[in-house]
């Protein structure tokens, strides 16, 4: 059985679409932020000490990290979403994972939380923009013809990346990659990332 701890408006909604596709069954466990500081409730940090969401329990066996929840699903569940050990694909499907939590992550956290410090922020605020401008672009760049990172198919590369693609249509980066948001806006009409989003977990 998979057992998901899903954090609203959080990287977790990746592994609920995720888990929709597989079409495994599963059931929920939602934490809700405080709606003052936006952080997660302590109750996570009784699941795992760094309390923080998304964790998966499969068959009592809790994984962290979004990039190794994704695999082990995948591995497990849908092997064709990941490219064959030994195929210049699959350092590509590594590299794609690792990115987005990665080196995506970095900048678009940091415009996060150096938002909030108003002008005590404004010297940053140029790199941060060049560098989110910079890994947008080339997220943009990656993208196949088929609309797909790494394969011509829904991968695991697509649920990790799907995250920071949204962000980036948030901020505003349509019209500069537009492979981009065609991909973001075919990710979210597929039916299992909208059965996601019907859940009303956030």
């Amino acid at each position: 059985m998979i057992h998901l701890h899903h954090l609203n408006r959080s990287r977790s909604h990746r592994i609920l679409w995720l888990l929709e596709e597989l079409e495994v069954a599963y059931d929920v466990t939602a934490y809700a932020r405080d709606p003052e500081t936006n952080l997660a409730p302590d109750a996570l940090r009784a699941v795992h000490p760094l309390g923080k969401s998304p964790m998966v329990e499969i068959d009592g066996r809790l994984v962290t990290e979004s990039a190794a929840i994704v695999e082990v699903l995948c591995q497990r569940y849908a092997p064709e979403m990941i490219p064959e050990v030994g195929r210049d694909a699959h350092i590509t499907h590594l590299e794609l994972i690792h990115f987005a939590e990665g080196s995506a992550m970095t900048p678009i956290l940091l415009n996060l939380y150096t938002g909030r410090l108003g002008e005590a922020a404004a010297p940053l605020q140029p790199r941060i923009k060049a560098e989110l401008s910079s890994h947008f672009s080339y997220m943009d760049g990656m993208l196949r013809a088929s609309g797909h990172f790494v394969q011509d198919s829904l991968s695991a590369a697509d649920i990790m990346l799907s995250f920071p693609a949204e962000v980036a249509m948030r901020m505003g980066y349509a019209e500069a990659c537009p492979a981009l948001a065609d991909f973001v806006a075919k990710m979210q009409a597929r039916p299992a990332y909208v059965r996601a989003t019907a859940k009303g977990l956030g």
